[in-house]
């Protein structure tokens, strides 16, 4: 119906090892987290959770398939099991990389310059949130946390989960695995260029000011965090 969602959809890959769902963190998992969207009137509009079984219902391999995945239950199909189906699904979009290769060993994975680009990630400061095995989604962190952010953020963020004070302009911190081809970037969608998001990180979140080749070198290191889930349907 021509609607909008008011923030910009993350990812699915690597989600499931993120601190909790959504930007604002009001999911505590992925199995919470799918079966909002269903009902979501802006997203897939279902009536209620009645319909969304019914539907499952008319489709003989529906039933059959919940029966085999919940076998203890009396019934298998629920809306429940929707989303512990969906989330066991999502648990397996994991990501591994040439990034990962480099850590196990192989040192021909990385050029010098992704090489050059990790170490000016870190000695700029961006592993102070980007930290863990997927750079990220461990935390929240407010916009703006060191220099106020150069638009207006009418989000407040974490607070609409929590109705905190503290929690106003805080979202929780991207994984940047596949941040190369996540875009566009922030809550909002605003920024498209992974280039200006390097940059603006840095100016306001670490009052660091990068030069266009630091940031050249960041984003070729972070295009080694590019990779694809295993094929677990064939």
């Amino acid at each position: 119906k021509d609607q909008r969602g008011s923030r910009n959809s993350p990812t699915v890959y690597n989600a499931a090892g993120h601190i909790a769902q959504f930007w604002d963190g009001r999911a505590k998992d992925v199995e919470e987290q799918a079966v909002g969207p269903i009902l979501n009137p802006v997203e897939m509009a279902m009536k209620d959770d009645k319909a969304v079984v019914a539907v499952l219902a008319s489709m003989p391999e529906y039933p059959a398939a919940f029966k085999k995945a919940f076998p203890a239950e009396k019934e298998p199909l629920t809306y429940p099991n929707v989303g512990k189906a969906i989330g066991a699904f999502e648990r397996t979009l994991v990501t591994p990389s040439r990034w990962d290769k480099y850590l196990g060993g192989d040192d021909a994975a990385l050029t010098d310059i992704e090489k050059a680009g990790f170490l000016a990630f870190t000695n700029t400061g961006c592993n102070t949130c980007h930290a863990g095995s997927l750079f990220g989604g461990r935390e929240y962190k407010k916009l703006g946390l060191a220099k106020p952010w150069p638009t207006e953020v009418k989000d407040q963020g974490r607070f609409d989960a929590t109705k905190d004070a503290a929690d106003k302009g805080h979202f929780k911190v991207p994984s940047l695995r596949n941040v190369e081809k996540t875009g566009p970037y922030m809550h909002d969608g605003s920024i498209k260029s992974l280039d200006e998001m390097v940059k603006l990180m840095a100016r306001h979140q670490l009052t660091k000011e990068l030069s266009d080749d630091d940031v050249k070198s960041i984003v070729a290191f972070l295009k080694t965090l590019t990779g694809e889930p295993a094929k677990i349907i064939k």
